[in-house]
């Protein structure tokens, strides 16, 4: 997954989470994605203008603490 602002992204389908990892190495869970977007952003030429038009702002999310140290 080439990417300048992504570094890796696992989607969890029994718990609907879509699980990534920044090249900053600050890592986040987004909740309740369906299968189909998750499905859509694996595909997107570009991770990281996906990721900002399609889930940052339209899904909940946490940070997983200490995953950049």
């Amino acid at each position: 997954m080439p990417s300048s602002v992504i570094k890796a992204a696992y989607y969890r389908p029994d718990e609907a989470v879509l699980d990534i990892l920044f090249t900053t190495g600050r890592r986040y869970l987004y909740h309740d994605v369906p299968l189909d977007e998750a499905e859509r952003f694996a595909a997107a030429s570009s991770k990281g203008r996906y990721f900002n038009a399609r889930i940052r702002e339209r899904y909940a999310f946490t940070e997983v603490a200490g995953a950049g140290t």
